[in-house]
């Protein structure tokens, strides 16, 4: 969110009242981003407005040449053929990334410029020139008809020995890497005006298209047959040796460096786990050119990461701008501030609904700290909680957005991939952990604000429930969206048809959306897509590395051994390895990580599927705000003024019923819808009550007063047995819980109460 996000009482022309919120749709400006202007600009905007917008084509099947009849080459003309499809998805967003964000942070104010830098970077054009020269003549060969055939494909012959094979070697690969090699290396130290491209950068984006444009030609000949083997062409080595470089160092620049260090630590364990003990040992080391053969395919790069961010991901990121356009993010924020907050603690209260509601939007952690946090951690300052705790609640509640269905986070969509299970029984599936979750989330904060006799915000600092209430019509495209999925719709489908109602929706607002403005958010779907497909191609590395090792089975046999003394002690495992991936990492990446190595053995232990992945899902959304690394809790304290370490503490506490809801669906599937009626809606009362009873024994507040410290380890006692989930354990817990109420209504224990300890004398 930019600096002109706002808390504000001035009109707005949806609402007739006070408006708290302005600019909630507006994208935020990373420190290491370029502002272009003039011709730079006007070439990034058209770049990404044509990358969304032939995303949106293809996946609904538009073909340009069917349309026109014109015979060109290169016109689109779809389906394409799927790892094309995926290269040239990867292949944009490296381009369009590189350009759009700088190798370095700039300053508040600009570093001077290193023109002599820049002008040496020139000379890596050289090989860049070079290596587009040998790839183009490669295309024309393998389209010239005179390859020899096998099984209707054209043969690539590049053996040892042979003219193709040492053209890839001299012509293509050494030039690609020190092109590639050279310009990231250059980044790191040119200074180049924020407002202009850098000569490094335009290198690195042409390096992207380079490999791009070798892969695709000779993935259509026999070749492909080759990839993960000895035969494997050379040139597919180097050119996946160059875009595994650049993936990891496009996702140092949108993404930090912690899933770069992991990736690396996997990377260097592929060619080292043949001098390595026990699980973690291979019989015979892998070189350099099968695995760089390997891993640019459909079990790596091009893998379920890739196929989910080139299909529903940037299909969602589309619509998500098109809501952005049409203004609907302010109008859930308001929604949220008129409908909870009257409610003693407002604001906190805000905070959870309106990240609900954005969650459904953008479905990252961070991105909805930023968008709601900088309204609500404010106001909540204001009316009395401190503010390590109003960012701790805002990361909480920013969170569980990765959880809310329609859209959820990306993770939910690599698991579709992964299972097999379709997306709208996911959907369905997380509805009543998301429902969980928030409230978890609400009893913790209500209970706080009552501890600490908070008020609510006065009608006059908010909207009109009522006027919000007439403007309800923008929640259509999210009914639109929902109802095209459960009518049996496609994903791909009910995404287009919910983005198509987001612009006729918005022709009822103020913020109708024309020619222009639809452009508009093809250009910001563009920007706001390489982050996430970063993030997707590096997790792919990962995924590789475990494909090609086979180090997720070993880790799977070894859950197994643990479960024989305790399938407890086995889910633990895995919630730790969830967690630990998903401490720096994003919820993507650790998911699609933890998919590969821990829940295959859950899966074997004969646990569901869905409930296997959706535990290790779970754990690593929440991982988002557990400590010593809380990525949504380091953005709230950087909005609130807190110590970051204290707000990922605060946030951990805040959410710690959270982290119990996962063994609640494990040992109770009906929470995860899979029962009958009755099954579900007694498990869902069950594990409300649970939730509760655990937030008021970590708040320690229960009846309206504080609790003695012997009530609230009863209450986190009452709550653990309505995990379970049976009938018995629930009656327990319930009579555990009437107990509890007789002893703090009759005896109203003091909150200090203690035991009178006499020594022997």
């Amino acid at each position: 969110m930019t600096d002109s996000t706002k808390i504000t009482a001035e009109a707005d022309p949806l609402i007739d009242g006070p408006v708290l919120a302005q600019g909630v749709d507006e994208e935020p400006v990373e420190r290491n981003r370029r502002l272009f202007a003039g011709g730079p600009l006007i070439f990034i905007a058209t770049f990404a407005t044509l990358y969304a917008a032939f995303h949106m084509l293809a996946l609904n099947g538009v073909s340009i040449r069917s349309w026109t009849g014109v015979n060109l080459p290169y016109l689109p003309q779809f389906p394409m053929e799927t790892w094309n499809f995926r290269i040239v998805h990867i292949s944009g967003a490296l381009a369009l990334g590189f350009l759009l964000f700088a190798a370095r942070l700039f300053r508040d104010e600009d570093a001077p410029a290193t023109p002599l830098l820049s002008k040496a970077g020139y000379l890596l054009l050289i090989p860049v020139a070079i290596a587009l020269w040998t790839v183009v003549s490669f295309i024309l060969l393998v389209n010239s008809g005179d390859l020899p055939q096998m099984s209707g494909l054209a043969t690539w012959a590049a053996f040892p020995g042979t003219e193709i094979y040492q053209r890839e070697i001299t012509w293509f690969g050494i030039p690609l890497l020190i092109a590639t090699g050279g310009a990231i290396a250059l980044g790191w130290f040119e200074n180049a005006p924020r407002k202009g491209f850098a000569t490094s950068d335009v290198v690195l984006a042409l390096c992207a298209v380079l490999v791009a444009l070798y892969l695709i030609p000779i993935y259509s000949t026999a070749a492909r047959n080759s990839v993960g083997t000895s035969f494997v062409p050379i040139g597919v080595a180097f050119a996946a040796t160059a875009g595994t470089a650049l993936i990891l160092e496009l996702t140092r620049r949108v993404a930090g460096l912690a899933l770069v260090i992991i990736t690396g630590v996997f990377l260097v364990y592929t060619f080292t786990a043949h001098l390595l003990p026990g699980i973690l040992a291979v019989q015979t080391p892998y070189d350099w050119k099968r695995f760089f053969g390997f891993v640019y395919t459909d079990a790596g790069i091009l893998g379920p990461t890739t196929a989910v961010s080139s299909t529903y991901i940037i299909l969602f990121i589309i619509f998500a701008a098109f809501l952005q356009a049409s203004k609907v993010g302010d109008y859930f924020v308001n929604f949220a501030f008129a409908a909870a907050g009257r409610a003693r603690g407002g604001p906190a209260k805000v905070a959870i609904f309106a990240s609900g509601l954005m969650g459904m939007i953008n479905g990252t952690s961070a991105g909805n700290v930023v968008a709601t946090g900088s309204l609500t951690i404010p106001l909540m300052k204001k009316v009395g909680y401190h503010k390590k705790t109003a960012g701790a609640i805002e990361a909480a509640a920013s969170t569980g957005g990765q959880i809310m269905p329609p859209i959820m986070g990306a993770g939910a969509f690599i698991m579709a991939e992964i299972t097999g299970i379709p997306y709208t029984d996911i959907a369905i599936a997380a509805i009543i952990p998301a429902v969980l979750y928030f409230a978890s989330i609400y009893f913790m904060v209500d209970l706080e604000a009552a501890k600490l006799g908070m008020r609510g915000m006065r009608d006059d600092e908010l909207p009109v429930l009522k006027k919000m209430l007439r403007q309800v019509y923008l929640f259509i495209p999210i009914i639109i969206l929902i109802a095209a999925l459960f009518m049996g719709y496609s994903v791909i489908r009910a995404g287009t048809l919910a983005t198509v109602a987001a612009v006729v929706v918005s022709w009822l607002t103020p913020h109708r959306m024309n020619i222009a403005s639809i452009l508009k958010a093809f250009e910001l779907a563009g920007i706001m897509s390489i982050q996430i497909i970063a993030v997707c191609a590096c997790a792919g590395i990962i995924v590789g590395v475990i494909s090609l090792t086979g180090v997720g089975a070993r880790f799977s046999s070894m859950l197994l051994g643990i479960a024989e003394a305790s399938q407890l002690l086995a889910l633990f495992f895995a919630m730790c390895i969830a967690i630990l991936l998903g401490m720096g990492m994003p919820t993507t990446a650790a998911y699609a990580v933890a998919a590969s190595v821990v829940a295959p053995g859950l899966v074997n232990l004969g646990i569901p599927p869905l409930t296997a992945h959706f535990f290790v899902f779970y754990f690593a959304v929440v991982s988002a705000i557990t400590p010593p690394v809380a990525l949504a809790s380091y953005a709230a304290a950087g909005i609130s003024g807190a110590n970051p370490m204290e707000t990922s503490v605060a946030s951990f506490k805040i959410g710690i019923s959270a982290f119990v809801v996962p063994f609640m669906f494990f040992y109770n599937s009906a929470i995860l819808m899979d029962g009958t009626w009755l099954e579900v809606i007694r498990a869902t009362i069950t594990a409300l009550i649970g939730v509760f009873l655990l937030s008021a024994g970590v708040q320690g507040w229960f009846l309206g007063s504080r609790s003695a410290w012997f009530i609230r380890v009863a209450l986190v006692v009452a709550a653990l047995f309505m995990i379970a989930g049976s009938w018995t354990t629930d009656a327990i817990g319930l009579v555990a819980v009437v107990a509890i109420y007789f002893v703090q209504k009759l005896f109203q224990p003091p909150a200090d109460a203690g035991f009178d300890v006499r020594g022997a004398d």
